[in-house]
């Protein structure tokens, strides 16, 4: 039997799910395969509309052997895993002749513990799990999220948290699911037999495509315990999110509390010399932190210094002691063991690292109004990281709407510890770009504006001027504007102003949950939505209600934060540009994302509004605009105005 043509699957597929073909998903196909068959790397930047799922999806499904498929959002998982895969694997298989099978895999804390679930949460016992009060009379909402967490768990079939509907806190997740390293293991947990998280992995082990998320992936290339299954072919969907995923992971912290509760959850299983040697050295860190300030610690202070070594002592002392214990007085005693390991080892991991001080490491105090202070340690740099834990053994496929940085691959690429593209050398991955286009005619369906005449923005301070700016531009819109603003601050400072001008609804991000927000963001087209980071990523409102998107400033990192300036200060340490390579690279991702908002189908039209003139005057603002879609460009304020009325008036009259 011949092997079916990748055209013809494709088409297959794109037919199934009641797409159309696009000449730039065809492209993207082809060069996955390539890809695949050549045991070579892709960047591969595919624009909003193209469908890269299938793009991907199809060739992964051809080849046979076993695909991984890392995404960054949740919405983009489930999208995979209920609506994309089922409806492709059906299509392909008269022609593939087999039904290839995937699944979806996380981290062990997304799925409900059923040991933490009937036995308790071991750490505090005088909190139990569900107390006959609250059982009672759930008056408290956490009293009703774990007793609808109890009644769920006799349904579901996966135990993952993201299959819950409506979602519970925190607070309450955590009272029945349980990390990697508090899970007593299958073989000795008396619910092993039935685990969710088990249960995931072996249907992982079994699946051709296992979809899972950025997060679990970094910590598989890591903890070097693998996590994910063998597998030939990784496809990285939403790259660009990748560094700042592996970086979250690599990065460890220290607070006074989760130092008192390793002190409280070890205490029960050492002797009484050994835990106090522990309290001690945790009072003395509490005592430091008090008085700690937010910013970067280049080098560690004496008195730190002195409260992490003891901290690293007393913890792994506790650790050794934990280790050769037993006492059947204490009740669901492996349990409490493994809990109490787990706390007092991440105390240690944190205080250790940071006292070896390592030159590739940035620590820095954080300061919190309601949490107090936080010690924080992260790496300088993922790129050599990825490097050596993601390239090597497999063919990788990174994947993305925004994945050329000022025209081209060699910014990101370097992120990710790549060479620049065609660099041939030992050791080095080899790898090709390609830019697979949009479907979208962008010079004809929008506008970028830059507000040239409007001040600078300064660190400080309401601008009036571009408060003046937002309220007209709004206004020639009829609404129909996504706010996307640098800081919280702003975003709530123009919501407040603007709601005293305008009859405009305006809905502000952090008044209703994210999902609600949006829905009622796309249900009126006189609405405005202000928000900050996660709607320059998050937003996908077709159609009439955004026809409008601003952005109050170019998005470069605080000048206070300590890890971007650290990062800025090392590449100009070694003689190249810092700003560049840090600053106004960080500013063109967002920018890229937040503009790729406005032209989400074909039909729509709009004007990104840039209310920077640094956009349009400094030397960095070409770098920034090449990033961005190619919208026709103007900074003329009366011509926007005039073409704002005009979308305003045409979908009004579609309306009618």
């Amino acid at each position: 039997m011949t092997k079916p043509s990748l055209p013809d699957l494709l088409h297959a597929a794109v037919s199934a799910v009641g797409g159309t073909e696009r000449p730039g998903q065809v492209a993207m196909a082809e060069a996955v395969a390539e890809a695949i068959d050549e045991s070579s790397h892709r960047l591969i930047q595919a624009g909003t509309g193209t469908g890269k799922s299938l793009g991907y999806l199809v060739p992964a499904l051809a080849h046979g052997e076993r695909v991984v498929v890392a995404t960054a959002t949740l919405a983009l998982q489930r999208q995979l895993v209920e609506r994309d895969l089922p409806r492709t694997v059906e299509a392909l298989h008269p022609q593939l002749r087999r039904r290839p099978q995937f699944a979806m895999l996380k981290g062990r804390s997304n799925y409900l513990c059923l040991h933490r679930l009937h036995e308790g949460a071991p750490q505090d016992e005088e909190e139990g799990l569900f107390d006959q009060f609250e059982a009672a009379t759930p008056t408290s909402k956490l009293g009703q999220d774990l007793l609808r967490l109890r009644d769920w768990a006799d349904e579901t079939e996966t135990g993952d948290r993201d299959d819950l509907t409506p979602g519970v806190s925190d607070k309450a997740w955590a009272q029945i699911s349980v990390s990697s390293r508090e899970c007593l293991g299958a073989t000795k947990c008396a619910y092993g037999a039935e685990c969710f998280a088990e249960a995931a992995r072996e249907r992982a082990k079994l699946a051709d495509v296992v979809v899972t998320n950025h997060a679990l992936l970094a910590i598989d290339a890591i903890e070097g315990a693998p996590v994910l299954p063998q597998h030939e072919v990784l496809i990285v969907d939403e790259a660009h999110e990748l560094v700042s995923r592996v970086t979250g992971v690599a990065t460890g912290e220290l607070t006074p509390g989760q130092v008192n509760r390793a002190v409280k959850r070890a205490a029960k299983l050492v002797d009484e010399k050994t835990a106090d040697s522990l309290q001690t050295a945790s009072e003395t860190f509490e005592r430091v932190m008090e008085l700690a300030l937010p910013g970067r610690l280049e080098e560690i202070p004496e008195d730190l210094g002195y409260a992490l070594m003891a901290l690293r002592d007393a913890s792994r002392s506790v650790i050794s002691a934990i280790g050769n214990t037993r006492d059947k007085s204490v009740h669901d005693e492996d349990a409490v063991r493994k809990q109490a390991l787990a706390a007092v080892e991440s105390v240690h991991g944190v205080a250790e690292r940071i006292t070896a001080g390592s030159e590739y490491d940035v620590v820095w105090y954080e300061r919190h109004d309601r949490f107090g202070a936080t010690l924080r340690v992260a790496p300088l740099s993922v790129s050599g990281l990825l490097r050596e834990k993601l390239f090597a053994d497999r063919s990788v496929v990174l994947t993305s709407a925004t994945l050329k940085l000022g025209g081209d691959f060699n910014g990101v690429a370097a992120s990710m510890g790549l060479s620049p593209e065609g660099v041939e050398g030992e050791d080095v991955p080899q790898w090709k770009g390609l830019d697979v286009g949009s479907p979208f005619d962008y010079p004809k369906q929008g506008i970028l504006y830059v507000a040239k005449h409007l001040a600078t923005p300064g660190r400080e301070g309401t601008r009036g001027d571009m408060m003046d700016e937002l309220a007209e531009l709004i206004e020639a819109a009829g609404g129909r504007t996504l706010g996307l603003f640098s800081s919280m601050r702003g975003a709530k400072a123009a919501a407040e102003e603007l709601r005293g001008r305008l009859d405009n609804p305006i809905l502000l991000q952090g008044e209703e949950t994210l999902g609600e927000l949006i829905k009622a963001f796309a249900a009126d087209p006189k609405t405005c939505l202000f928000g900050t980071l996660s709607l320059w990523q998050g937003v996908d409102v077709p159609g009439p209600s955004c026809q409008l998107v601003i952005m109050d400033r170019i998005p470069f990192p605080r000048p206070d934060d300590p890890l971007m300036s650290a990062r800025q200060k090392a590449v100009e340490e070694r003689g190249g540009n810092g700003f560049m390579s840090v600053a106004a690279t960080h500013a063109a991702l967002l920018m890229a994302q937040g503009a790729g908002r406005l032209v989400r189908a074909t039909g729509d039209k709009g004007v990104v509004a840039v209310l920077d003139p640094r956009l349009a005057t400094a030397r960095y603002g070409s770098f920034l605009r090449a990033t961005l879609p190619d919208f026709w460009y103007t900074t003329d304020r009366n011509q926007v105005r005039r073409s704002l009325a005009a979308i305003d008036t045409a979908a009004k009259a579609e309306d009618k």
